[in-house]
């Protein structure tokens, strides 16, 4: 498969000696150019500034951009996405006299919208997809991927779901045995070091080793949750 803006990326997700999710890994990635971008050189592009103004941004990644230090760039953007809000408020779409009752519900939306999250999910999305067809097509990405340790619940889930839309049924059930292989492996030796990691704090293994525990409830959370900052 000739390498694209997505295969050189997915490709170094999977060769890299991390052993957790490579999905994760990308998403990391595709966060912090994403916010470089829109706290720097993106900034003022009229076209972006028309999207962010109308999608605002999730707390999440609010609280991220807070942490970057670029008080002034925040504040060019409030500026403008403020006064979109303004303009709303002139139509009624933020005002509870609204006569329709639709001002909970337009809040709600905003809450939920996100020009960053919006941004990474398309790329990552590609992404997945590009990893489903190297699996298919190249036989080194197929090492690749049986060599991975785990991947994490959810983007297990989009990886299930877009390979059942993009290849063929045989293609898929020998795709789902590979990954209920690592899956399967990973889940295994979770489930144990999470049981010695109890264990522990019980007075009669107080002299027993940790083994591999000590970090048993963080892996648990990044497998149940994906990405964590």
């Amino acid at each position: 498969m000739k390498e694209t803006i997505y295969t050189i990326p997915v490709n170094e997700a999977f060769d890299s000696a991390d052993d957790g999710c490579p999905f994760c890994a990308l998403y990391k990635k595709l966060e912090a150019n994403e916010l470089d971008l829109i706290l720097g050189a993106s900034m003022m592009e009229p076209d972006i500034r028309i999207e962010t103004n109308k999608k605002g941004f999730c707390g999440t990644h609010l609280d991220v951009m807070f942490t970057m230090k670029n008080r002034l760039g925040l504040g060019l953007m409030f500026e403008s996405h403020l006064g979109t809000l303004a303009d709303r408020l002139k139509t009624g779409g933020l005002l509870a006299k609204d006569a329709s009752g639709k001002c909970p519900d337009n809040i709600a939306a905003l809450e939920k919208s996100c020009y960053v999250c919006d941004r990474i999910e398309f790329s990552l999305s590609k992404m997945i997809n590009t990893a489903i067809i190297l699996w298919l097509r190249e036989p080194e990405f197929r090492k690749k991927l049986a060599a991975r340790k785990m991947f994490c619940l959810p983007h297990y889930r989009t990886l299930l779901q877009s390979a059942k839309t993009t290849i063929s049924k045989k293609d898929f059930a020998e795709f789902v045995k590979e990954l209920d292989r690592i899956q399967s492996a990973y889940l295994a030796e979770l489930t144990e070091d999470v049981s010695w990691f109890c264990k522990k704090f019980d007075y009669r293994y107080d002299k027993e080793p940790w083994k591999n525990s000590k970090d048993a409830v963080e892996r648990t959370m990044k497998y149940l949750k994906g990405v964590m900052r």
